[in-house]
């Protein structure tokens, strides 16, 4: 009888951990957790390229974040943007946060809110079909066995 102990994979709040911005005045945009302030609040630097996800360096509240999987290895405590951004570019968090499903969700919620109504109504539809293959394959798949 062996039993495998393995890491927990809960995301920490951690110097070096790439954040989700979800209030503030600045939804949407990422930033990384250079240094945690108290118990509340963290202090977040986002020295991306593409200005529509660049975020001053500011503290923030940690209601006001979402963790990410990604995190930036051995980020010197109280890195100052220069050096966040040496290790952003070369650990090439743009592009990994392009693959996330964070972003992935964010393109798919601006195209729904830009569809006009015939739009709207024809997703309707296409969801509607998509139920009935469903029900009626695992009618088939029921009925066989």
């Amino acid at each position: 009888m062996s039993i495998e102990i393995t890491e927990a994979g809960w995301r920490l709040i951690q110097a070096g951990r790439v954040v989700l911005i979800r209030a503030e005045g600045h939804p949407g945009k990422f930033g990384c957790i250079t240094a945690i302030i108290d118990q509340n609040r963290v202090l977040v630097d986002g020295p991306s390229a593409k200005p529509e996800l660049a975020l001053a360096r500011q503290p923030v509240h940690v209601n006001a974040i979402s963790l990410t999987p990604i995190v930036i290895e051995k980020l010197p405590r109280d890195a100052g943007t220069g050096a966040l951004r040496k290790l952003w570019e070369k650990q090439e968090i743009d592009q990994k946060i392009e693959e996330s499903t964070f972003a992935k969700k964010r393109d798919q919620q601006q195209r729904r809110q830009n569809l006009s109504d015939f739009e709207r109504f024809k997703v309707m539809r296409l969801k509607k079909q998509a139920r009935f293959e469903i029900k009626k394959t695992a009618a088939k798949v029921k009925a066989a066995a």
